[in-house]
């Protein structure tokens, strides 16, 4: 059976605030698009922290699932649940491999979280994954340096370019704030 994949990812940090955008494609193998309408940006732990998936959807929610239980584990802070969460395999605690990458964020901090366990800080208070990643990477980083957008408005308008350029990405555009 085909896997479900494509979809990008941008996140924002400025003025005190994080912004992560989610297109809503879901695609199955290399040229069907099964789902337009798919919400892959959401709040977990009460609201505090905003993540975005991308990658296998299966693996997506197994690793977003999985910081979940790490961030009750550790009270909400984000950088020891992505650290723990890594530390997972690279002790061989967990299996095999995910095929998925998430953005996380709080008031205070922005991460990318790898399924083979690699957590990184962006440069800049920009970044994004998935299909569409480098279009929306180029695009948020351009309107963050030539214009005074919020965070909010650069994350959905980095993804609706992205929209226009990579066809696993499209745009209906999910947008949340931290």
């Amino acid at each position: 059976m085909p896997e479900f994949r494509g979809t990008t990812i941008c996140a924002v940090k400025k003025d005190g605030k994080t912004a992560i955008a989610g297109d809503g494609q879901v695609t199955m193998g290399e040229s069907v698009i099964f789902k337009n309408s798919a919400v892959k940006v959401r709040r977990i732990y009460g609201g505090k922290v905003v993540l975005g998936f991308a990658g296998s959807v299966s693996d997506a929610f197994s690793l977003s699932e999985k910081f979940e239980g790490m961030l009750n584990k550790f009270s909400g802070n984000l950088m020891r649940s992505a650290v723990e969460l890594a530390e997972l395999w690279r002790n061989d605690k967990l299996p095999r491999r995910l095929e998925a990458m998430m953005i996380v964020a709080d008031k205070d901090q922005l991460l990318i979280i790898s399924g083979n366990g690699e957590v990184i800080e962006p440069d800049g208070g920009v970044c994004a994954i998935g299909s569409g990643g480098n279009y929306a990477l180029a695009a948020a980083r351009a309107l963050m340096q030539e214009t005074q957008y919020p965070a909010e408005e650069i994350a959905y308008k980095a993804l609706k370019i992205a929209s226009e350029i990579c066809v696993f990405t499209n745009d209906h555009i999910v947008v949340e704030t931290v």
